[in-house]
């Protein structure tokens, strides 16, 4: 059986992953441990692979159009330092990302230098990670784009893109 007519129909039908797996099924070094799985097996093999490939790529769009000023990480919340943030409040706000879901907001609130900005965008970036879209913008830079937007009419396309964002960070 020819496998290239294959490979360009995953191409054309946009399934890149899949086309990607069934590449690597299809070389004779792989062929030997994949070989005693059924039928059923391998299909789910390049399932699965399509599947990641569009999670990530889908992660990664969302990342890139959340233009976050920071690269933060829930990980990576530093509990130890003297912030006054409570380690059983933060888990709770990132299982899931609720607080999206629920549509709830957070106003993080303290002195200059504490962070605040940094995780306003880890609990943006999990949300993300967990398939919401976030906005990260400063709010002059808001209001200027607000006051021209009503200057040339277009207000309401503005007012009802920010709308559709599921987490709008607004950075003093």
């Amino acid at each position: 059986m020819l496998n290239q007519p294959t490979l360009e129909k995953l191409e054309t039908l946009r399934l890149h992953g899949m086309a990607e797996a069934f590449r690597a099924q299809a070389d004779p070094a792989q062929r030997d441990g994949l070989a005693a799985l059924a039928f059923e097996e391998r299909f789910a093999l390049l399932v699965d692979q399509e599947w990641t490939g569009r999670q990530n790529r889908a992660l990664a769009r969302r990342l890139t159009q959340a233009k976050f000023r920071s690269c933060a990480s829930v990980e990576d919340i530093d509990f130890h330092a003297p912030r006054g943030l409570d380690r059983s409040q933060v888990c709770s706000l990132t299982q899931n990302s609720a607080w999206v879901r629920e549509h709830q907001n957070i106003f993080l609130l303290g002195p200059t230098g504490v962070g605040k900005s940094w995780l306003a965008c880890a609990l943006a970036e999990k949300a993300c990670r967990d398939g919401f879209s976030a906005f990260f913008i400063h709010a002059p830079k808001l209001f200027r784009e607000l006051a021209l937007a009503r200057a040339d009419g277009s207000l309401g396309n503005k007012l009802a893109r920010l709308a559709r964002m599921d987490v709008l960070i607004v950075d003093d």
